[in-house]
């Protein structure tokens, strides 16, 4: 039975569907106002790992993924720009999508935008309103955390003591401090012209709102899971709860599951520590498939950390991994053996380090059977296309002397991009320039 760490509870508990064969699974997906990096896809692919083994387990799942067109962060990097907010979002989200498809993370049912359930949002305000959950001010509408008796109980906090009507103006606030949080914002020039004239005034949503909202209309209330980094417990997924709870007089969630933090070199990744990286910084090098086997590589409640050697680390191993599995053949069976290590790996909250460790145990075994079929169906939930027919796998050597040459191009340095050519070459590899980029083949 599989077993789910509960950020609620503070407990592993046994996995059971609202609806018998069913899950519903909502998470929350990118800020659309920059390019994602290695934290945020650590959430997505976790997320995938847990929908693509709920499929194994022979469920039917159904998994929605919002996109936050609208928030300070969207609006001020579009005004930044002299861009039209939909016109500076939709570069982001483009750029979401095709990250998700290099690492291999399987799409969800629904993508739901921000800005196109305005008028859910709305309704339910307006039902928080009604109940007396929330109240207006000369710049918005906000929830009373005061009223909501039970307001702290997924982050675990103590809010006693807290002076009544606290409030802030905006979402990126103090996470050590509960606040009466925004609805609804009623427009100022400092937006832009990002608004909407509603029956609550002309405005736009607060942050937390919207996954309210776009999480009960495609799943219903209350859902199976919700997933997310732990930096999203409070105040973000914390308020969901409550809007959430008071305006329907519904249980909200029933499991709420969360990853931890990757730090990089052993710090908080910042673009001041000069340690961020996007997913489109590491392909230039590497292998998207060794960014989602380092992230297998630690369990997804433990923080990982990142350097470019444990990258290089993980290309190297699973490129040992995929080599090895070449000379493997076919003999049509399953190994039952194998795969109920695997399922009780997995079943213990996603222990997919140990899940890794049976399927090397498995490729080791000179005596096992049915190794490339247990490996098909491992595979279903790891995503690495262990089995997937290949020409050859690119060395990590390789894809660094092609990086170094595109820098050397952009710098006009035509000596040395030919240098770096020519030692490619005579590695047996070639380069072919392409208008989509540099193609590497083998000779």
């Amino acid at each position: 039975m599989l077993k789910l760490y509960n950020t609620l509870t503070r407990k592993k508990e046994v996995f059971k569907p609202i609806k018998k064969g069913q899950v519903g699974i909502y998470s929350c997906g990118l800020t659309v106002y920059n390019y994602g990096h290695i934290g945020n896809y650590r959430a997505f692919v976790s997320s995938d790992i847990l929908k693509r083994y709920l499929k194994y387990l022979g469920y039917n799942v159904k998994k929605i993924v919002n996109i936050t067109d609208v928030d300070d962060k969207t609006i001020k990097e579009s005004i930044k720009q002299g861009k039209q907010l939909k016109d500076f979002t939709k570069k982001y989200e483009k750029a979401f999508f095709e990250d998700e498809k290099i690492l291999n993370i399987e799409k969800a049912d629904k993508y739901p935008k921000a800005t196109e359930h305005i008028k859910e949002m709305v309704v339910l305000i307006e039902k928080l309103l009604k109940k007396n959950y929330a109240y207006k001010t000369k710049d918005g509408i906000y929830f009373n955390i005061k009223k909501f008796k039970n307001y702290g109980k997924l982050a675990n906090l103590k809010i006693k003591g807290l002076k009544k009507g606290v409030r802030i103006n905006v979402d990126e606030y103090d996470k050590e401090n509960a606040r009466d949080f925004a609805l609804w914002k009623f427009y100022d020039n400092e937006d832009g012209n990002v608004f909407w004239k509603t029956k609550l005034g002309k405005g736009r949503p607060g942050w937390h709102i919207e996954c309210s909202v776009m999480s009960s209309k495609y799943l219903g209330q209350p859902f199976d899971i919700h997933t997310g980094g732990i930096d999203l417990v409070f105040p973000h997924h914390e308020n969901e709860v409550a809007q959430s709870e008071a305006g329907v007089g519904k249980k909200f969630v029933n499991y709420w599951v969360h990853n931890e933090w990757v730090m990089v070199n052993g710090k908080k990744m910042s673009k001041s520590l000069g340690n961020y990286y996007t997913i489109k910084d590491l392909i230039k090098t590497y292998n998207p498939l060794a960014i989602r086997y380092f992230y297998l590589s630690g369990h997804y409640r433990s923080q990982i950390n990142f350097t470019l050697n444990n990258l290089k680390n993980a290309q190297n191993s699973l490129e040992r991994l995929k080599n090895i599995i070449l000379e493997i053949k076919d003999d049509k069976k399953q190994n039952s053996g194998y795969l109920k290590q695997f399922e009780n790996a997995i079943n213990n909250d996603l222990d997919m380090p140990k899940a890794l460790q049976v399927l090397w145990k498995l490729v080791r075994d000179e005596k096992a059977i049915g190794k490339i079929q247990t490996i098909s169906k491992m595979d279903e939930v790891f995503g690495l296309d262990l089995l997937k027919k290949e020409k050859f796998v690119i060395p990590s050597e390789i894809r660094e002397l092609v990086n170094k040459r595109e820098q050397a191009r952009k710098a006009k340095n035509w000596k040395k991009a030919d240098e770096i050519r020519d030692k490619v070459k005579s590695l047996g590899w070639k380069i072919d320039d392409t208008s989509n980029g540099s193609k590497i083949n083998k000779i």
